[in-house]
């Protein structure tokens, strides 16, 4: 039996919401619910002050689903809702620890606390893959997380999360993100066809990019995780004209070519006043799944080398690993697909690292004037 988005939404209607009374399925607290084979995955957004009292629902919505027949797995999981009284006073500037003065009479967007870049200096290093589980993985520590795909020539985040489809027009010419497993996504790839070439010259890439900062209603956000394109263009300088950059994640591979260019992504924040968040060596190594035997194929350490060498934080090794390629080519991130698997894990720790460098007040800035040379 093929089961369906309606078959969920059916089983879950028997099931008071987290106010006791409306039916889960119409209580407007479902993300996107995704099927794909025999498995469903959805999240529910909760007052995080609710979270662990309310884990008994995500039970037994976990356990209804895995009633339909023909579903032999579900992955349900409680996500925070910022909206909810608890999270208020932590989106008040006198609760964040010591901020700057420009920061607070100047946010970047309204409700968003942090915005950080994940770039690379070139491409295929899986930088995309790495800022879809990175935002996941801070979702997990019970963040509001949204992403923002600023790739225009090259979109990724509409297959990454398993979305279709185009953002609502909320008012006037403000949209709302499509959401995936919580998280609020805003891509070009919502806006046009999936086949057709951004044949685009600088000013309107930079026309784009800040359309798609400002005129989404992005909420409330601890975090807005801007997934770059590669290299050091006008993508990267227009980020960081127009919205104070809290800090930038940098992804490599291990081996001397892509070394050298994520040298000159780190040159490149640090030239317009954004901080280095870190380095992470992604396809790092690869252990054969047949013999276990652990294969350098991109050489190792490369990039945790060359940060001690930066001066800026080395945050973690992802492997080179056929079901992170394979669950991301599904729509399917692993950190929200398999949350006990070690990659996950990984993942976790890498935003783990990330947060704590953001929560402690000391990397957000204004943003900076560009100055050409």
């Amino acid at each position: 039996m093929s089961v369906t988005r309606e078959n969920v939404l059916e089983r879950l209607a028997r099931i008071p919401g987290p106010d006791g009374r409306t039916p889960l399925a119409a209580s407007g607290v479902l993300s996107e619910i995704v099927v794909h084979g025999s498995k469903v995955y959805f999240s529910i957004a909760v007052d995080p002050a609710r979270a662990g009292a309310l884990e008994p629902l995500r039970k037994a919505a976990e356990d209804a689903v895995k009633a339909i027949p023909g579903v032999e797995g579900a992955v349900v999981s409680l996500t925070a809702d910022a909206k909810g009284g608890a999270a208020a006073p932590a989106a008040a500037p006198a609760a964040r620890p010591a901020p700057g003065p420009q920061q607070t009479a100047k946010p970047g967007l309204p409700g968003v606390k942090h915005i950080i870049a994940v770039a690379s200096g070139k491409g295929g290093v899986g930088k995309s893959t790495t800022a879809s589980n990175l935002a996941l993985g801070l979702q997990a520590l019970g963040l509001k997380v949204g992403v923002l795909d600023a790739d225009i020539y090259g979109p990724s985040m509409p297959k990454l999360f398993s979305l279709k489809g185009k953002p609502k027009l909320k008012s006037g010419r403000i949209l709302e993100p499509l959401d995936g497993y919580g998280v609020a996504v805003m891509s070009i790839g919502f806006l046009v066809d999936e086949e057709t070439p951004m044949i685009w010259r600088g000013p309107m890439v930079m026309s784009a990019i800040t359309q798609m900062l400002r005129e989404v209603d992005w909420g409330t956000l601890d975090v807005l995780v801007v997934d770059m394109p590669p290299g050091t263009g006008d993508a990267q300088l227009t980020m960081a004209q127009q919205v104070p950059l809290a800090g930038a994640v940098i992804v490599s591979t291990p081996q001397d070519l892509a070394l050298i260019d994520a040298r000159r992504g780190v040159g490149m924040f640090e030239k317009v006043g954004v901080p280095i968040l870190g380095v992470i060596e992604n396809m790092s190594y690869f252990v054969c799944p047949n013999c276990g035997t652990r294969h350098d194929i991109f050489a190792h350490g490369g990039a945790r080398d060359e940060a001690v060498k930066l001066g800026v934080p080395f945050l973690g090794e992802v492997p080179l690993a056929m079901p992170i390629r394979e669950r991301a080519d599904a729509g399917l991130p692993i950190v929200v697909t398999e949350p006990d698997g070690v990659h996950a894990r990984l993942y976790r720790e890498i935003a783990d690292k990330v947060w704590r460098q953001l929560d402690s007040g000391t990397v957000g800035r204004p943003a900076p004037r560009i100055v050409i040379e």
